[in-house]
C-alpha cells in the first residue's frame, strides 16, 4: 500500500471510531422499546471489514483462519471449519456423515431423531442427504429433546440424533449420549442458538461427533451472516472444509486416500461439495466478537435470573424455564421465553399483543411443534408419540428478547409491564 492510500485508510478508521463513539446508531433497536436483538458490533469489527475492502482480500483466507482457530480455542474442540450460515453448518454435519469416507455413512432412508420443537433448518439438512426425521417430544421446561422420548422413539433405522440447544439450554447430554452408544448412533448438536452453553462444565459442541453454531446477526455474537463446523476428529474436519468447497482436497490438511490419475491437485475433487464459504469480512468480525461473548452471556443471565424472581409469583399463570443449570451446567438464554398455563384467565395472545403494544418485541418459540407445519408434507418423516409436550409450546409459548443493551432499566420496564397486565386479572 502507498503512502497516500495507507494515509487515506487511516483516515477512515479515525473516522469509524468517531462515528461509533458518539453512541447507539440511530434505527439500531429499529422502533421497539425492547427489540428482539441490537447490533453486536462495533467500529472493531467495521474497520477489519473495511481494511479487507480496501486491500481487496475478500474471499475466505487468513481471517478466516483466524476466527476458526479462536472459536475452537474457546469451545475447546479441536478444529472448526467456519461456513457461510448456521444452516450450511448444519448440513455439512449431516453431509460429512453420509461421505464414503466415514465408518458406517448414512444412507438414503436412514433415519435421524429430532426434537419436534426447532427452526426449520435443523430438519431441511437431514432431508437434502435423504435422511427421514423422526420428530420427537421436548422437555417443557428446557425447550430440548426428551431423553425417555427419544429412547421410545428409537427404531431399527435409527442411526443418529440431531440435539438442538434450543434458546441457549443444553440438552441432556448424559441421557443422549448413553442412547447413543447403546444404539450405536451418532450424534450431531445443533447449537446455533447456544454460544457458550455448559452441560456438566463441558461447552456444548464436544458431545456428539461435529456441532454446529451460527453467527446470524440475531445470535450471541455475529458475523452478520455465518456458522462454524467443531469437531475433535480432524479427519471430519477435512471432510467438512472439503464439502464447503466444491469438494476438492484443496484447503484440506490431510489428503484423504484417493488415487490422483494425473489430475491437478487445484481441481481434484474427491467427494461431494458445495460452495459454502464464509468471506474475509465475515471472519474479520468473528475475530473481535469472540472475546465479548462471554460478557454478553453474563448479561444475559443476569436479565434471565432477574426475570425469573420477578415472574415467579405468577407460576399459577406463566410456566417459567429454570434452563439447564447447576453441576456445572449453565444456559444462555438466547431470548427469555414464557409459556402461558393453560388454565390461566388469558390467551398467550393477549400477553402477546399487550406486550407489542409495549414496544416489546415477541416471537413464538422457533417454528414450534414443527408437526403442524405445512412443509412437513413435502418430504419423508416420522411421529413419535403424540407430542404433547411440543404442542403446549406451539400454542402457549413464546420469547422476548434477551441480549447486552438490556440493562437495569430496560429489564425493569418489561418487569413494569408484565406486573400491569397481571392486575388486569387480580
Amino acid at each position: 500500500m502507498t503512502d497516500s492510500r495507507h494515509a487515506i485508510a487511516v483516515q477512515i478508521h479515525a473516522l469509524v471510531e468517531r462515528y461509533f463513539a458518539l453512541g447507539e446508531v440511530p434505527g439500531a433497536r429499529g422502533t421497539a422499546r425492547i427489540p428482539l436483538h441490537v447490533p453486536s458490533y462495533g467500529a472493531e469489527e467495521v474497520n477489519e471489514a473495511i481494511a479487507s475492502l480496501l486491500t481487496t482480500r475478500v474471499t475466505m483466507g487468513e481471517k478466516v483462519a483466524r476466527f476458526e482457530a479462536l472459536w475452537a480455542q474457546y469451545i475447546g474442540a479441536g478444529q472448526a471449519v467456519m461456513v457461510n450460515s448456521g444452516s450450511s453448518a448444519n448440513l455439512i454435519a449431516a453431509e460429512v456423515l453420509r461421505s464414503p469416507f466415514v465408518p458406517r455413512p448414512l444412507r438414503p432412508g436412514d433415519e435421524v431423531i429430532v426434537p419436534a420443537v426447532a427452526w426449520s433448518t435443523t430438519y431441511f439438512p437431514l432431508v437434502t442427504i435423504g435422511a427421514v426425521p423422526v420428530l420427537v417430544d421436548v422437555d417443557p421446561d428446557t425447550f430440548t429433546l426428551d431423553p425417555p422420548a427419544v429412547e421410545a422413539a428409537i427404531g431399527p433405522r435409527t442411526r443418529a440424533i440431531m440435539a438442538v440447544h434450543l434458546l441457549g439450554n443444553a440438552c441432556d447430554m448424559a441421557a443422549l449420549g448413553e442412547l447413543a452408544r447403546r444404539h450405536d448412533l451418532y450424534v450431531i448438536e445443533d447449537a446455533c442458538e447456544a454460544h457458550g452453553a455448559q452441560f456438566r462444565g463441558v461447552k456444548v459442541g464436544n458431545f456428539g461427533q461435529m456441532g454446529a453454531f451460527s453467527f446470524y446477526f440475531s445470535h450471541h455474537i455475529s458475523t452478520i451472516e455465518g456458522g462454524m463446523v467443531v469437531t475433535s476428529d480432524e479427519k471430519l474436519a477435512d471432510l467438512a472444509r472439503t464439502l464447503r468447497a466444491h469438494g476438492w482436497q484443496r484447503d484440506v490438511r490431510k489428503k484423504l486416500d484417493v488415487p490422483n490419475p494425473g489430475i491437478d491437485e487445484r481441481y481434484f475433487f474427491v467427494n461431494f461439495g458445495y460452495n459454502l464459504r464464509p468471506t474475509e469480512l465475515q471472519g474479520g468480525f468473528g475475530v473481535h466478537q469472540v472475546d465479548k461473548l462471554e460478557e454478553f452471556i453474563r448479561i444475559r443471565r443476569e436479565n434471565a435470573d432477574y426475570w425469573r424472581r420477578a415472574f415467579a409469583r405468577y407460576a399459577d399463570r406463566l410456566r417459567l424455564s429454570p434452563g439447564r443449570e447447576g453441576g456445572g451446567s449453565r444456559s444462555v438464554w438466547f431470548g427469555y421465553p414464557l409459556t402461558v398455563q393453560p388454565g390461566a384467565p388469558f390467551t398467550r395472545e393477549d400477553l402477546t399483543r399487550f406486550l407489542e403494544g409495549k414496544g416489546i418485541e415477541t416471537r413464538p418459540i422457533m417454528a414450534g411443534n414443527f408437526r403442524d407445519q405445512p412443509a412437513i408434507r413435502l418430504f419423508p418423516h416420522r411421529i413419535a408419540g403424540a407430542l404433547p409436550n411440543a404442542e403446549l409450546i406451539m400454542r402457549q409459548a413464546f420469547f422476548f428478547g434477551n441480549h447486552h443493551a438490556i440493562g437495569e432499566t430496560e429489564r425493569a420496564y418489561v418487569r413494569e409491564c408484565v406486573d400491569e397486565f397481571m392486575r388486569r386479572f387480580a
